[in-house]
């Protein structure tokens, strides 16, 4: 599905460039005249915004790591004088911290999206598993740097979720010394969390490239969920999706700077803005907010071994998606039954959130384990059920017939839903 490359070099250099290394005639064709299905909504701008944030994180955070010393002695100090000294550093700061609550926020809407449009279906399998592995490093990444400022929600957050892998059997207390760095969350801790924040972004970025690439070798999946019949159901690339993209940036942009200039510490605890003291216990230790969803489901077992395998549970099973949803048909939108328990499964996340901000007690610990139950159910019955059960709408003959008819209703001459191959 790659794109066909018309791109003639003009001017001497370009056509001695091209000569030696394509590369203009490479991002050309993949990026400019990429065929593109024409029915894209703005939900599809969410994988642009995610390679914007995660440049936009890398940068602020080479440039942070340039003022910062991990050293427990002087961290949190160290964080309040880029704050204060370093001219704009609390700028950077604030656009890094608040930045991967974006990061995540525009994570969770991509990954949605794709769990409506059926985006993990044959033959995107390897596109979806690649995105889970982002998620993954994602979440290790964001977990690191919340450690970095060294306040008291850095220090227990870090506690408390290191020792979880001492429910590991027979390994679990070795795991848990080597992530110390020794027998307590010390100075080798931080050094060790230090690296690997640095590191993983990096990580991220190679697998982003090779998420883009399965991408282009698949197609991009469309509303309809149908496969590209013919040259008439694409547009390129650009002008048509880069002005799209352009726009729910500019958007987005807005939303993330109201955060950075208005309400910088609304998303973050006010715990740590007290420098870590391994003596005082906060009242209550909760992750950031996007951890919470996992924090709940953790808290719902009354095993700690059991807690981490459902917490972990809940991110393998998106691997096994695309062969646990047994329904030929891809969309939500020819799907009335999958529609509605998609969004009952939005509610239960959505609650989850709320429920792992919470204290683990009384109706809050019910509330969670029902949650938590109806997650797995989700996947692991009621998707493989739907498919052999279930009975989708009509499908579109085409992709340009559905934009014809105003998306994706019932138009006249839909056929039955075959099984989509592209």
């Amino acid at each position: 599905m790659s794109g066909h490359s018309t791109y003639e070099p003009k001017s001497a250099p370009a056509k001695w460039l091209e000569k030696r290394l394509p590369i203009i005639s490479l991002v050309h064709g993949q990026a400019i005249a990429f065929p593109t299905p024409k029915n894209l909504n703005y939900f599809w701008t969410f994988g642009g915004i995610l390679v914007f944030m995660l440049v936009a994180q890398i940068i602020t955070g080479v440039v942070l790591v340039m003022h910062y010393a991990p050293n427990t002695l002087v961290a949190f100090s160290g964080v309040e004088a880029i704050m204060r000294d370093v001219n704009y550093g609390w700028l950077l700061r604030y656009l890094h911290a608040n930045g991967a609550s974006m990061f995540f926020i525009a994570v969770y809407i991509h990954i949605f999206r794709g769990l409506y449009y059926g985006s993990y279906k044959e033959p995107r399998e390897v596109l979806w598993i690649l995105g889970v592995i982002i998620f993954l490093l994602m979440m290790a990444t964001g977990f690191m740097g919340y450690v970095l400022p060294w306040g008291q929600m850095s220090f227990w957050g870090a506690t408390v979720i290191t020792n979880l892998f001492s429910a590991i059997p027979i390994v679990g207390e070795s795991v848990v010394t080597w992530l110390w760095g020794g027998f307590s969350v010390d100075n080798a801790t931080l050094n060790r969390f230090f690296s690997l924040h640095y590191l993983l972004p990096f990580m991220i970025a190679g697998v982003v490239v090779l998420h883009i690439w399965a991408l282009h070798i698949a197609g991009n999946n469309n509303p309809t969920g149908i496969s590209v019949q013919s040259k008439q159901d694409t547009v390129t690339f650009h002008p048509y999706y880069t002005t799209k993209d352009g726009l729910a940036l500019v958007c987005f942009m807005i939303f993330f700077g109201w955060f950075v200039f208005y309400i910088p510490n609304y998303l973050g605890h006010p715990d740590n803005y007290v420098p870590a003291n391994p003596l005082v216990t906060p009242a209550h230790i909760v992750p950031e907010w996007y951890f919470l969803p996992f924090y709940a489901i953790l808290r719902s077992i009354p095993s700690k071994l059991g807690g981490v395998i459902a917490m972990f549970g809940a991110i393998a099973v998106l691997f096994f998606l695309p062969w646990l949803d047994t329904s030929k048909v891809r969309s939500a939108t020819f799907r009335p039954l999958y529609r509605t328990f998609f969004w009952i499964l939005v509610a239960v996340a959505v609650l989850l959130g709320w429920l792992g901000s919470k204290p683990p007690e009384g109706m809050y610990v019910i509330l969670g384990r029902i949650c938590t139950a109806y997650y797995f159910i989700h996947f692991l019955v009621i998707l493989p059920l739907l498919g052999l059960f279930e009975t989708p709408s009509p499908l579109p003959a085409s992709i340009s017939e559905s934009v014809l008819k105003g998306g994706g209703g019932r138009p006249a001459g839909s056929v039955a839903a075959p099984e989509s191959k592209g």
